[in-house]
């Protein structure tokens, strides 16, 4: 075997072992952000489930109210108003979490909800009957449980979202994630006046 013919063989095999190398990388970061992504799109469909679970309890605990304090009308379809526009933002799809503004009127459209219900459920401070209603202490813990619920899912998705933000938009992994669309996900943020958590006992 010449000498010209060697030396071609030793530089094809760098260049597969290289492509290989390249390849095996971008297989393992593409992999990682693809599960990554998964995984935000799994917290979010727990947020979604919670948010859903609160939408779902509003109208029982509305005609509750509704039979013992007819008189707080205002009240009553502050929160049929707020249920309906959070329903309005609960249609949309994954797409809301790479779009900032979007996902911020989601947001904005739950907290508007969580505010007209802690007014529903301060007003029942006047009315003894209801509050010592089996029906409402019931939808009141289990709502109770819910905003929990909302509050530990939406910090497991902002984890999530953080660990796959920061993933993406590392050196070299950023060329790979613009390359192959991977965008940035949004980040639930404290809404103004949220520095307590909502007081739904008594």
């Amino acid at each position: 075997m010449n000498k010209k013919l060697r030396t071609g063989l030793i530089v094809l095999g760098i260049i597969l072992i290289l492509l290989f190398i390249i390849y095996s990388s971008f297989r393992g970061t593409y992999n990682s952000m693809v599960s990554m992504d998964e995984s935000v799109k799994a917290a979010w469909a727990q947020v979604e489930n919670q948010y859903q679970r609160r939408y779902d309890l509003i109208p029982n605990l509305v005609e509750t109210v509704k039979g013992y304090a007819k008189q707080e009308q205002e009240t009553l379809t502050a929160v049929t108003e707020a249920r309906s526009r959070a329903g309005g933002v609960m249609q949309m799809d994954e797409s809301l979490l790479e779009d900032p503004e979007a996902f911020a009127r989601f947001q904005e459209a739950q907290a508007g909800l969580g505010s007209a219900l802690q007014r529903l459920l301060m007003i029942t401070e006047n009315y003894p009957d209801l509050k010592s209603n089996q029906n409402f202490l019931a939808l009141q813990d289990q709502l109770e449980g819910t905003e929990n619920r909302i509050a530990v899912e939406r910090q497991r998705f902002n984890e999530a979202a953080r660990n796959y933000n920061t993933y993406i938009r590392q050196f070299p992994r950023v060329i790979i994630a613009n390359m192959m669309g991977f965008r940035a996900k949004a980040y639930f943020s404290a809404t103004e006046g949220a520095s307590a958590a909502p007081q739904v006992s008594f």
